[in-house]
């Protein structure tokens, strides 16, 4: 285990409901088709936009989620793909349904139903993980083939820039054996070799982009940014938390079907790949709208540059 002051579950600085425009609130309450009483901010994640679940008048409850096109540009962008990737995606796949959008006067606006559920706690339990995990293999199960009308880019595109973050963990990280982070650079910078094929895979699986209903059952959030790539790469991804949290992550690669016929050398590839962004991004300002955003990535950074060496051999 890697010990974490990151406050689970607290790290977002949100929007509330009463400092939403009057315009969008009537909006929000029109398109519900009753009047919120309350309104729940969500405090996890690291983004700014408004996240709340609202309960109206006549009982009814939604998730909903809002960003200005002109205070917070990045944001409303991402809930506008957000929109557009739920509206694509096949009905069977495990997410909670848009039920309407809204993108005008200013508001990217998302109606979203409300799920009975919870996130994973923290740390990692393995009742948890095994239902996240079950999660995934049903996501791509249904994603294999990519479906056509989610319009994509290739694994390899989005993720281009990361091997070359290796130079500035070279100079900024002497502490960190020079031969070492040459091999890391290196595994990352075959990434492309072992990162394709046909599967949309999420690309930001962790505990607050997955909701456990009581029944067992779990869902994904956040579906700001997939990308065509292995099947297998949510899962690897996935298992930065649970490693980071001290549970025995080798073992469940080894034992789930996505994974469990992976070469060692792709999975170190992918951690390689990994952990060069994370320490990079660590070294960034922090902005003011995330306060634990750099905590967070460069918690992930010495967890996956921990786990590599461990596989690696590296002393």
């Amino acid at each position: 285990m890697i010990p974490s002051t990151i406050p689970h579950g607290k790290t977002a600085r949100r929007l509330q409901w009463s400092f939403l425009p009057p315009h969008v609130r009537r909006l929000v309450a029109d398109r519900c088709g009753s009047p919120v009483v309350d309104a729940v901010s969500q405090g996890a994640g690291f983004t700014p936009g408004f996240a709340s679940v609202l309960t109206c008048e006549d009982g009814s409850r939604y998730f909903v989620k809002a960003a200005s096109t002109k205070a917070q540009r990045a944001f409303a962008q991402a809930y506008r793909e957000e929109a557009r990737k739920l509206t694509a995606l096949p009905p069977d796949v495990p997410a909670a349904r848009l039920l309407w959008s809204y993108d005008a006067d200013d508001w990217v606006v998302l109606g979203l139903e409300h799920v009975e559920s919870r996130q994973p706690r923290r740390p990692w339990r393995s009742a948890d993980l095994d239902a996240s995990l079950d999660l995934l293999e049903r996501v791509a199960d249904t994603l294999t083939p990519a479906p056509q009308a989610v319009t994509t880019d290739d694994f390899t595109q989005d993720f281009a820039d990361f091997p070359g973050y290796w130079e500035h963990v070279r100079s900024t990280r002497p502490d960190l054996d020079a031969v070492h982070i040459a091999e890391a650079a290196a595994l990352a910078a075959r990434f492309a070799d072992v990162c394709a094929g046909d599967t949309l895979v999420h690309t930001d699986v962790r505990d607050d982009n997955i909701l456990l209903r009581p029944d067992g059952t779990a869902l994904l959030c956040d579906w700001n940014f997939p990308c065509r790539g292995a099947a297998w790469l949510d899962t690897v991804l996935l298992m930065i938390g649970p490693r980071g949290d001290g549970l025995d992550v080798e073992a469940v690669l080894a034992a789930r079907r996505l994974t469990r016929d992976v070469p060692t050398e792709h999975v170190d590839v992918v951690l390689a790949l990994l952990a060069g962004y994370f320490l990079r991004q660590a070294d960034e300002p922090v902005p003011p709208t995330s306060p634990h955003l750099r905590s967070a990535q460069r918690w992930q950074g010495e967890v996956l540059w921990e786990w590599l060496a461990e596989r690696r051999g590296w002393v």
